[in-house]
């Protein structure tokens, strides 16, 4: 089954979701993603670790190195008090967002 492309932004969001129920390494965010969303998303790494790097640019998430379950040297990311405040704001726009296609698709 084809995966559909996120929207643009849809991914940040995300992330910051996976880490406000838990810090973890770049691959635990990809398979909370998959898992949460029953395998319809799927994250590569090329969309990935850019979009964290962004976070951390905007100081909603920060890393620090520690070890992966299978004892591997891995950077970890959590979310700060000001990306708890943008998990919010991305949250009520989304729900924009969706209430305002469903009423498109509904007139269609």
């Amino acid at each position: 089954m084809e995966q559909p492309d996120l929207l643009q932004g849809t991914l940040d969001m995300l992330i910051l979701k996976v880490l406000s129920r838990e810090s973890t390494h770049g691959f635990g965010i990809c398979q909370r993603i998959q898992q949460w969303s029953d395998d319809v998303l799927s994250v590569g790494e090329g969309s990935l670790y850019p979009a964290l790097y962004r976070l951390q640019d905007q100081g909603w998430i920060e890393s620090e190195w520690g070890q992966s379950e299978n004892n591997r040297r891995a950077k970890f990311y959590k979310l700060t008090k000001a990306g708890r405040k943008q998990l919010d704001v991305e949250n009520t726009d989304w729900e924009k967002m969706c209430l305002a296609i469903r009423r498109v698709m509904k007139s269609a």
